[in-house]
């Protein structure tokens, strides 16, 4: 009998009714792709999602870091379901990938050690006099936004596509590893074939890169970067990959990690300014940005209200290349309309 491989690598993805949990570090790094998201959820696909401003870290980096112990991370992880609890949800969203993987592994070490779950919960009512419920689905956004992927398109102002020349838009996809390595069968694709940005791509008119470092390291790794000696190793892993993928000459690079957009894109800079190499053949660098960003994009909605001026290597080029509008005049207006100073503009990179 044929069995059917592919439906090994799927995932549930709930329907709609989310509990959504913001990222400590993408608030900072990449502050209009949350905004974006939830405007998706409510304005383009009319789902249910509640954006709760009681909610916190989940202490993600301090625990891969050796700082947080077990007991205190279960214990705030808790705290998050409880606030998921109370507002009647059971589907749970992190915004964050680190939190994604924290989720899981939390949840899996329940699911095998009832006494640490025991322990959990009487340590969060000693502490909060709260109760929780475990989450009967965990999704990342990117689960969603590649469930709903052709209501997205529906619509789409634009496609992955060069208004100019008609073809496909090349574009490099990677995936974070606290979303595939870390749990394979908890992300779409799995460890092997992960496929949530290859899916929107694919569907939103684009085409997928594949190349030797694809599936390597962004080079974050936490202490690589946290510990300062060892940011080193951080920027030579990311510099792999660049390198691998440059004489495939991508358009543009989507992640759907924080800490793997954030590090592409400014680990160019620094490559730049301290060699004089940019890895595209225009001096501009090649563009990374958020899911969001690139549904967003697609979507018409403006580049500077989801945050790309705030990017190392600048979309200009990208936006001219699919013909989306957008005014030079005002990327650098805070929310108010006033002008904010320019940034100084880098040695290298052209911007």
């Amino acid at each position: 009998m044929h069995k059917r491989y592919w439906n090994n690598y799927q995932k549930e993805i709930a329907e709609d009714h989310y509990f959504y949990a913001r990222s400590c570090i993408r608030q900072t790094f990449f502050s209009g792709s949350e905004t974006a998201f939830l405007k998706m959820m409510t304005d383009e696909l009319g789902k249910d999602i509640f954006d709760d401003s009681r909610q916190h870290t989940c202490t993600g980096i301090g625990y891969h870091s050796d700082i947080i112990p077990l007991e205190t991370i279960s214990t705030v992880i808790a705290r998050l379901f409880s606030l998921m609890t109370e507002m009647g949800y059971e589907n749970f969203v992190p915004s964050c990938i680190t939190s994604f993987g924290i989720l899981t592994e939390i949840t899996e070490l329940w699911h095998h050690r009832p006494d640490l779950l025991e322990k959990t919960r009487e340590l969060l009512y000693k502490a909060t006099k709260r109760e929780f419920n475990v989450p009967k689905n965990i999704a990342h956004p990117c689960d969603i936004i590649y469930k709903f992927r052709e209501d997205l398109k529906k619509n789409m102002k634009y496609q992955l596509v060069n208004k100019d020349t008609g073809e496909p838009l090349k574009i490099v996809e990677h995936i974070g590893c606290h979303y595939a390595k870390a749990f394979p069968d908890r992300g779409v694709g799995g460890a092997e074939f992960p496929h949530v940005l290859v899916g929107m791509i694919e569907s939103w008119g684009g085409s997928v890169i594949d190349y030797p470092e694809r599936r390597h390291c962004c080079g974050f790794g936490f202490r690589n970067y946290l510990v300062q000696a060892n940011r080193g190793y951080s920027l030579s892993n990311s510099n792999k990959k660049l390198e691998s993928m440059a004489p495939y000459e991508p358009d543009f690079i989507v992640a759907n990690c924080p800490g793997c957009t954030m590090f592409l894109d400014r680990w160019q800079y620094t490559v730049a300014e301290m060699e004089g190499i940019t890895y595209d053949k225009h001096g501009h660098g090649i563009p990374v940005l958020t899911y969001e960003e690139m549904a967003g994009l697609l979507l018409g909605y403006n580049p500077w209200e989801l945050g790309l001026q705030i990017h190392q290597i600048q979309c200009e080029p990208l936006l001219d290349k699919i013909g989306i509008a957008y005014s030079p005049e005002d990327k650098y207006k805070d929310a108010y309309g006033k002008q904010l100073f320019p940034p100084q503009k880098p040695n290298n990179l052209i911007v």
